[in-house]
């Protein structure tokens, strides 16, 4: 038997125990119940609530991924759920996205990868299609613009380079970030990423536009582009490296440094380490800095 809201104890009914010990204590049904806000009279609002949690199909029962995707329709299938709880519920779920979005960009300063990650990722990590996004920055790396380029299938994004430096061109801005992500979350970049990176350097460089970084965020973890597919850069001769022990990468500015009778030669600040001979990467984050020691 089901109970209504009102005949459970004070301290277990969801407004009320909110009220005393906070949101966090509530589990995901309690506070999709305050939401939802009445039932019927069959069934209390925590009831329903469940019912809406039961149409998760994910793996990770905790999970609640799945109500952005979820329609107003299937919503409304749920005795209980009406039009306008259904809008309230995906209502709700948008403003918690974002409520992860920076609101002014131009205060972020970029320093590394990560701090791109940090970005993009809450907006981007669970995408079902490809987007593209473009960041214009200053010549002290701040962000002045984030503009989506364009938007894919679930395996691919048409992303071309003239799209890209004429966003950069129009802004007046010197350099260039990209962001993609992979809804496979395989954080990997794919051949096609990897040969648009290649041709987009290559332009950017032509007129005079410094291409920072292209990120791939999925799910799993958000590695840099460049130490991916470090061996394909290596091939493009972007390295001024000769016979020197310490060098410029002359596409990013990074540190090149060739460790004696190993045949290795460290990116920093990437932090990885790669064959010299075959341009394998033999080890990077904290392995690669180990080498130094």
């Amino acid at each position: 038997m089901n109970l209504k809201m009102k005949e459970l104890p004070t301290g277990e009914r969801p407004y009320e125990k909110l009220e005393i010990y906070g949101a966090k204590k509530l589990s995901n049904a309690e506070l999709l119940a305050i939401i939802i806000k009445t039932g019927t009279k069959e069934e209390p609002a925590i009831s329903i609530a469940q019912k809406v949690l039961s149409l998760n199909k994910e793996k990770g029962a905790g999970s609640l991924r799945f109500l952005e995707d979820i329609s107003i329709d299937e919503l409304c299938k749920i005795r209980g759920i009406g039009k306008i709880k259904a809008i309230q519920i995906l209502a709700t779920c948008e403003l918690a996205k974002r409520m992860m979005t920076p609101t002014n960009v131009q205060d972020i300063t970029i320093r590394g990868s990560q701090d791109v990650a940090d970005l993009l990722m809450n907006e981007l990590k669970y995408e079902k299609r490809e987007i593209a996004k473009v960041l214009l920055l200053n010549s002290r790396n701040n962000v002045q613009r984030i503009i989506e380029l364009s938007i894919g299938g679930t395996n691919f994004t048409m992303l071309e380079p003239k799209d890209v430096l004429y966003e950069a061109i129009k802004s007046g801005l010197p350099k260039i970030i990209v962001v993609h992500n992979h809804p496979s979350g395989d954080p990997h970049p794919s051949q096609a990423d990897i040969e648009v990176t290649k041709r987009l350097i290559e332009a950017a460089k032509i007129i005079g536009l410094e291409v920072l970084d292209h990120l791939v965020i999925a799910e799993k973890r958000v590695p840099k582009c460049d130490e991916v597919f470090i061996k394909e850069i290596l091939n493009m001769g972007l390295f001024n490296l000769g016979s020197k022990d310490i060098g410029i990468d002359l596409g990013t500015a990074n540190i090149l440094v060739t460790l004696k009778g190993k045949g290795i030669i460290l990116v920093e600040p990437s932090v990885v380490a790669i064959d010299r001979k075959t341009g394998n990467i033999v080890a990077t984050g904290e392995e690669a800095k180990e080498m130094l020691r």
